[in-house]
């Protein structure tokens, strides 16, 4: 496959996976839901009716009948079911966008068009070609197939993949009063891990969600390392939007500011952390003499073992980067007010170190000004703080690079 067709067929997954979550959010009852990949690629279920969709993106094909033959056929199939009794009735629809050619279904189908354009066709060559009816072989009387039609609705008119996408934003939005950025990058970005999630269920039941347990699971305030959102933005894009909604500020307030970074411990590199706290001191501290309020911000660091934190704050310390960590004396408690005494352009703190999880409850907890929260993590969050006066911004990331590009 090359890449342009790779990129064609990545943006066909992300149109259905789309059109899934803008089915859930216009469902009008809570109770109403969804099943991803059952009878067709999207089945709506509501109080009154089932409806099987299939959707396909074809932006640089136009419309024949023949793209969408074998989806008739197959629905034709399933409708035969239903008359047996073997299975139960349904609605069918197939959505489609594409670059030209829909004017070839203006006038509808009716059971001759349907049975000529969709239901007949050829296998083999030559002599030995042999034309095929589907209906018929079904065994489907002209009045079935009109009970069929009255059950089908063929849109080949549906949304361009942007077009359907700021439509899925602007459903978000309403549904959770938020901005574009929260809409985007909270709420798409879990959404689309959740449509995933149940595309891969093997059973039919596990690929089923309500709209309400959908909003549920779509409702965090964590921005997911969601590779196939990463994939859909790219991921210097990814990262650049989120420095500029978090880490971008003309004019940085004294705020008490906690950045909590977690390191995998196997592929360690000391130097790369350090830079880190180099970074974190040089945007986020002001201890100028004419600094009217001076600070410098705090940093825990997640998955590094003691003796090598121990071993990357002496080097600090020898490099004449001053830091403290609460503990005043050799065998001292941990101190919350220690920590939390002002760097000033004279004592020159630049960073304030947090030990230990709980030495960071017990210092936000002893604040009462502004405080800010910024945890980077790789797996699963491993801090929670619920007090809803201080902005806790969680955020996966893939590597401690990544971590360098958003600060």
């Amino acid at each position: 496959m090359s890449n342009r067709s790779a990129v064609d067929t990545i943006r066909g997954y992300f149109y259905q996976f789309d059109l899934s979550i803008l089915s859930i959010l216009q469902l009008e009852s809570l109770d109403d839901s969804v099943e991803v990949e059952c009878i067709e690629d999207i089945d709506i279920r509501t109080a009154t009716e089932v409806t099987a969709t299939q959707c396909k993106y074809y932006a640089k094909t136009e419309y024949n009948h023949s793209v969408i033959k074998d989806a008739v056929k197959h629905m034709v199939s399933h409708f035969r079911e239903t008359l047996l009794g073997t299975k139960p009735k349904v609605s069918y629809a197939i959505k489609g966008y594409y670059a030209s050619g829909q004017e070839k279904l203006d006038d509808g189908v009716d059971v001759a068009f349907l049975k000529d354009n969709f239901l007949t066709y050829s296998k083999g060559r030559g002599s030995s070609k042999v034309t095929h009816y589907h209906h018929t072989e079904l065994g489907l009387s002209d009045a079935d197939l009109k009970e069929f039609l009255k059950r089908l609705t063929i849109d080949v008119w549906a949304r361009e993949f942007d077009e359907q996408y700021r439509e899925i934003l602007d459903a978000i939005q309403k549904s959770f009063v938020s901005t574009t950025f929260a809409a985007e990058y909270f709420y798409y970005n879990n959404a689309l891990a959740v449509i995933r999630q149940l595309s891969i269920k093997s059973v039919p039941a596990d690929r089923t969600i309500t709209k309400k347990k959908f909003l549920e699971r779509v409702n965090t305030s964590t921005v997911l390392f969601n590779e196939w959102f990463i994939e859909k933005k790219g991921k210097k894009a990814h990262l650049s939007a989120l420095r500029k909604e978090y880490f971008t500020e003309l004019n940085i307030s004294p705020y008490e500011r906690f950045f909590l970074i977690e390191v995998d411990p196997n592929g360690y590199v000391r130097s790369d952390l350090k830079d880190i706290f180099f970074q974190l001191s040089k945007k986020w501290a002001k201890l100028s003499a004419r600094e009217p309020s001076p600070f410098c911000p705090y940093i825990y660091v997640h998955g590094v073992p003691s003796d090598e934190l121990i071993a990357l704050k002496t080097e600090l310390i020898l490099e004449d980067f001053k830091i403290i960590d609460g503990h005043d004396f050799q065998g001292a408690d941990f101190s919350h007010r220690s920590i939390a005494q002002k760097a000033t352009y004279g004592n020159k703190i630049k960073i304030k170190v947090l030990n230990t999880l709980p030495n960071i409850e017990q210092t936000v907890g002893a604040i009462f000004t502004t405080r800010r929260i910024y945890q980077f993590y790789l797996g699963n969050s491993y801090f929670d703080h619920e007090d809803p006066a201080i902005r806790h911004v969680k955020i996966q990331v893939e590597k401690l690079s990544d971590i360098q590009s958003i600060i």
